[in-house]
């Protein structure tokens, strides 16, 4: 009898093992391009978690007889004019790319979820006051925002973080409000207040799990505008500064005296800028598209 139990519970194992498999292979087929940009977006996770493993070399560590070396067995993408790792440089500045997506992306939606949410629910005087403070940021593109603000704060990795957050909460806001004034109106709204529910856990409770979905698909999407606008800012001199290594800066650095007698300097950062930028926009399309009803019911 344990024999059977035993032989039947490796068979409902298998058989699940077996549907998340299909399961798996059924999304890759239907969203081919979204499980390009999870490979890429994986990859960088991947080579910022372990920069310290792969890259084989300090970023920071010069070498003066080593100074705009070829890529080769020794330097797997060169070096740079000062003799520094460029692969170690590239792969650490994955980390610092991430780090400033995730956590201006993560602080962006923070606010922007709160905001929102007061926005929409409470309405009357504060959604109107809330909404023009919103037009005002909106009227700026996130880059010149960004700008303006990496300049008030001064350059540092804190400081871009926070730069590039202010800019994303009107989107986020916009998108949480628009949800929650549709959702106050529902029955199941109507009835918490019955009972006697308070405001804020109707808020917590009801309201907010239902505005997760739109809000995924933003976050994503946002991420990789996010690392595009880091790269821009330390690009200008006013994100991530030495020397930590940032793609943007590794572009400014070489880009306009180093273009034609050293192209590896130029090409490898813009590539790495490019795939990452690419692959979230590409996840983040995916998503949309998963969590859309219309796209799940096709």
């Amino acid at each position: 009898m344990h024999g059977a139990d035993y032989e039947a519970e490796l068979t409902r194992a298998g058989a699940g093992i077996r549907g998340a498999g299909g399961h798996f292979r059924h999304l890759v087929r239907r969203y081919p391009l979204g499980a390009a940009g999870a490979v890429i977006v994986t990859l960088l996770v991947f080579a910022a978690i372990f920069a310290d493993v792969i890259a084989g070399f300090d970023p920071t560590s010069t070498d003066a007889t080593r100074t705009l070396a070829r890529p080769g067995a020794a330097h797997l993408l060169g070096t740079d004019f000062m003799g520094r790792d460029l692969f170690a440089r590239i792969v650490h500045g994955a980390r610092i790319s991430l780090a400033v997506g995730i956590g201006s992306t993560a602080l962006g939606c923070f606010f922007g979820v709160v905001i929102g949410l007061a926005s929409g629910y409470l309405g009357g005087w504060v959604d109107l006051l809330v909404q023009r403070l919103i037009d005002i940021l909106q009227a700026l593109p996130l880059l010149v925002l960004a700008l303006v603000m990496a300049a008030a704060l001064g350059p540092s990795l804190e400081n871009t973080i926070v730069a590039i957050a202010i800019p994303l909460i009107p989107s986020v806001a916009r998108v949480i409000r628009s949800n929650t004034l549709t959702l106050r109106e529902l029955p199941f709204v109507e009835s918490a207040k019955t009972v006697g529910m308070s405001e804020l856990r109707i808020v917590l409770r009801h309201i907010l799990p239902n505005t997760m979905a739109p809000l995924i698909v933003l976050a994503t999407a946002q991420l990789g505008a996010a690392i595009l606008t880091e790269a821009s800012l330390s690009f200008l001199g006013l994100g991530i500064p030495e020397p930590h290594p940032s793609w943007g800066r590794m572009l400014s650095e070489s880009a306009a005296e180093y273009v034609r007698t050293a192209p590896w300097l130029v090409l490898f950062p813009g590539l790495a800028i490019s795939l990452a930028v690419f692959g979230t926009n590409l996840l983040g399309d995916a998503v949309r598209d998963m969590l859309d009803p219309r796209q799940r019911g096709g």
